[in-house]
């Protein structure tokens, strides 16, 4: 079995970043740390790939974006906005999808590790709660920058919306719109965003003096599944009266379940997504929105990515964006 550096790492209870400068004997890294790391390689028979590294010194003129997903329509804005930047500074790109697998985002930058792109912008996928894959990429000298899904522990760029601020209004307009039982339906708890969406969902309700928090529903990723819960959520005879969508695949579930139980939107049930979805302004009724900036955000990541690419030594670490999301209210929330 081939020693890796996060089998180093482990052992010597180091970060990855930190196994990574002690092999390349960087100031930043005192001499005793060095040479512990130094004594476990060669105990080990650890050897670095000097075919990976003489890859990583060429220019693939190719840069990777990772997602979850493309159906949503965020995504498939956002890569619009990366390839209006990569087409002209002369760089393909390719899409890689996790489809929400942690064991498919680790494989597929472990592949990156080869020399195949020259940077990587990536959305983490549901499943992601530990960041160690992305770390050994960093740290083998490959830039990589968040972009609305993110990792917290990370220091590199990260191109972001104020999603506590964006959940907190959504909330708090329901609330002005006379809706006293508003669930929030969550989604993966490993998500940074979603937690923060639910905080501030939470906050809007102690500052307005509302006291429901068993309201926070946890939803899937199966269509199927999602219109279960939603449907027998409101069943129940104590039913809510506003609903906040996280993401956007639970719209569909709701306005499913509405329609099959023959509940009035808005009169008896308020509702508010999370959404890029174009149709939002066709559904009946239309549907109130928080919309991410998707493609300048995609674009944004691009621009970090190419200023990290064209200057060696720039510090992605300093490069925290963050864009305002919109709250437009539609018949759906009046």
């Amino acid at each position: 079995m081939s020693i890796k550096i996060k089998d180093l790492a482990k052992q010597l209870n180091l970060s990855v970043a930190t196994i990574s400068k002690a092999l390349n004997d960087s100031h930043e890294i005192s001499p005793e740390t060095k040479q512990r790391v130094f004594d476990l390689a060669k105990k080990l028979n650890y050897t670095p790939n000097p075919y990976a590294s003489s890859l990583r010194n060429r220019s693939s003129k190719t840069i990777a974006v990772v997602l979850p997903e493309v159906a949503d329509s965020f995504f498939s804005l956002a890569i619009n906005g990366i390839e209006s930047v990569a087409h002209d500074k002369g760089y393909h790109v390719l899409i890689y999808l996790t489809h929400e697998s942690f064991e498919r985002e680790e494989a597929i930058l472990k592949e990156f590790q080869s020399g195949r792109v020259d940077g990587i912008l990536i959305s983490v996928s549901g499943e992601t709660c530990n960041s160690d894959h992305i770390k050994e990429v960093i740290a083998a000298g490959m830039p990589l920058v968040f972009f609305d899904r993110v990792c917290e522990d990370v220091e590199t760029a990260k191109i972001i919306t104020d999603d506590f601020e964006s959940s907190y209004n959504a909330t708090c307009h329901l609330l002005k719109a006379g809706c006293k039982k508003i669930a929030y339906l969550s989604t993966s708890a490993a998500l940074s965003i979603n937690n923060k969406r639910k905080e501030g969902y939470m906050q809007a309700l102690a500052d307005n003096g509302v006291k429901n928090t068993s309201r926070i529903i946890s939803c899937t990723s199966d269509n199927e599944g999602n219109y279960k819960i939603i449907r027998d959520l409101l069943k129940k005879k104590d039913r809510p009266d506003g609903l906040i969508a996280s993401v956007e695949k639970l719209t569909t579930p709701i306005y499913l379940a509405c329609e099959d139980l023959k509940l009035s939107i808005p009169r008896e049930i308020k509702v508010v997504s999370f959404t890029n979805l174009p149709a939002a302004m066709i559904l009946t009724p239309t549907l109130t929105t928080v919309t991410q900036p998707a493609f300048e955000m995609g674009k944004a990541a691009a621009v970090v990515l190419f200023k990290s690419l064209e200057k060696r030594n720039y510090n992605l670490k300093k490069e925290i964006t963050i864009i305002p999301s919109v709250l437009t209210i539609r018949n759906s929330a009046t």
